[in-house]
């Protein structure tokens, strides 16, 4: 595939775009939420006009198809052997968060966290009637990793579920098996269920390194994990709703499934089709993407850490840069930059006040207009 079907512009205004309709009939660039702005495979869109075009919507099965392309895939890619039986169907990951707060432990339990963090993990334990407790990841170097006694000292004797965040949101961080094995060490000491959010598990941005799933580490660990997938962020399928659960723990499969009965709902017909065709027909477009915002992700660290009183860590996962701007002085950064017309997340709404958070997953030209705002801004900054 050419890379440069990813330069070309699509308009998403009236598209009822969450991205996009909060900056309705202005000139700024949204650059916020997890969502890309490039179409997704061609085999996609053309298996969901298919399947549209049959007329009848009703209630649909997961495909057994489907079952076994995920099984296959995660045997190929991470040399990760899951069962079917262990897949539980979601509409939505966020859900998943909430569910697997809601099926370990009781009211009044401890769920905890690292910090900063997507924004869910954050309101899952109280949407549940749990206490949250955060520890903040440390900063050595040039790299974002686990301050592990700070880990430890958040745990209390209420704590019960650790929620992981693989590769992580908004650090950009692809952990490795030693930052893995320890991590899991400490849940295992202090007993503690892993519940393992993997969503941006395909998009790795450092060639050099492979997605390890927490629950491949060991049969112990698996034993006490539950991992969250989906297809959205790889393929950009948000919005038709699909995400999975592999818990091969047959007690916590049977409590998680348990917490959304009656409440969540079954993926819809689309949701199962197009995750279908993007697993069966979605690789040449996937290496192609990563190619691209790869050079993305480069002309972002490049143009930031240019510019006077921001920095960031190179991204090693995810289209998401986490932006310091603490040295600039600026109080509000989110609403200074969205001022100068780039709309960023704030990340005060991820415990990281002072940051924001940038999404590269756009046309080139975009991104560059986005920059040079952000540059032009700060010149004029007194």
């Amino acid at each position: 595939m050419d890379s440069s079907a990813f330069d070309q512009k699509i308009n998403r205004n009236g598209t009822e775009s969450l991205k996009w309709d909060r900056y309705k009939e202005t000139d700024i660039l949204p650059m916020w939420v997890a969502d890309m702005d490039f179409k997704s495979p061609p085999r996609v869109i053309q298996s969901l006009v298919e399947r549209a075009e049959h007329g009848v919507y009703g209630y649909t099965l997961p495909p057994l198809d489907l079952t076994a392309a995920i099984v296959q895939r995660m045997q190929q890619r991470y040399e990760w052997t899951i069962q079917p039986e262990w897949l539980v169907w979601l509409p939505g990951l966020v859900c998943g968060i909430n569910a697997v707060c809601g099926s370990i432990g009781s009211p009044g339990d401890a769920v905890l966290s690292s910090i900063p963090i997507y924004p869910p993990f954050l309101s899952a334990p109280r949407n549940m009637d749990r206490q949250l407790q955060t520890f903040s990841m440390t900063k050595n170097r040039n790299r974002y990793e686990f301050d592990f006694d700070a880990m430890c000292d958040a745990i209390s004797d209420k704590t019960r579920l650790f929620l992981h965040c693989h590769p992580h949101n908004p650090l950009g961080r692809a952990f490795d098996r030693k930052e893995l094995t320890q991590t899991a060490q400490i849940c295992i000491d202090h007993d503690l269920i892993i519940c393992s959010d993997e969503i941006h598990c395909d998009l790795l941005l450092d060639s050099n390194r492979t997605h390890i799933p927490m629950a491949s580490l060991s049969p112990e660990i698996a034993d006490r994990t539950l991992t969250l997938m989906a297809p959205s962020k790889t393929f950009n399928l948000p919005g038709l709703g699909l995400s999975f659960a592999v818990i091969s723990n047959p007690t916590l499969r049977k409590q998680f499934k348990q917490s959304i009965e009656g409440i969540v709902p079954h993926p819809n017909v689309f949701a199962y089709r197009g995750a279908m065709a993007a697993y069966e027909h979605g690789e040449n477009w996937l290496r192609t993407l990563l190619t691209y915002l790869r050079i993305n992700a480069q002309m972002v660290h490049n143009r930031i850490n240019a510019m006077p009183g921001l920095s960031m860590t190179p991204v090693e996962a995810t289209y998401l840069a986490w932006i310091d701007t603490r040295e600039t002085g600026i109080k509000k950064p989110q609403a200074f930059f969205e001022q100068a017309r780039v709309g960023l997340s704030d990340g005060m709404f991820f415990k990281g006040p002072g940051f924001v958070r940038l999404n590269f997953g756009c046309q080139r030209s975009r991104l560059k207009l986005a920059l040079d705002r952000m540059q032009n801004a700060l010149k004029h900054f007194e």
